[in-house]
């Protein structure tokens, strides 16, 4: 039945011969998987480290904060700055983005490896 979805519950436990106090019995399970295939989602390939780095600077905002960071840096060399005055802005504001890059890549990699476990 490929398209259970589109039924009521009742035509899908009468189809699959389903006593819903029970369940399917282990022979039923073992005769569905063989017929139908085991329920399991297809294991997808995991993203690379470098791609996850590189979509953690894909948004609007942190190109404006980049874009701000070069801009306070041109600046600064323009009015004659030099040494750690003329890089503290923009290092500061590079800094915060490498710290929330560096948080979205963790929370990613945690949401992949959750994934992962329950789908084992």
């Amino acid at each position: 039945m490929e398209d259970a979805f589109a039924r009521s519950v009742a035509e899908v436990l009468d189809f699959f011969r389903v006593d819903p106090s029970k369940g399917l019995t282990d022979i039923q399970v073992t005769t569905h998987a063989r017929i139908y295939g085991r329920n399991v989602l297809p294991q997808e390939e995991s993203t690379p480290f470098w791609k996850l780095v590189l979509s953690q600077f894909d948004d609007l905002l942190v190109k404006i904060l980049i874009a701000a960071a070069i801009v306070s840096f041109i600046l600064a060399l323009v009015n004659g700055e030099t040494g750690l005055t003329a890089f503290l802005e923009p290092s500061v504001i590079l800094m915060i983005l490498a710290a929330n890059a560096a948080v979205g890549v963790i929370t990613e990699t945690n949401a992949e490896k959750a994934l992962e476990v329950r789908q084992s």
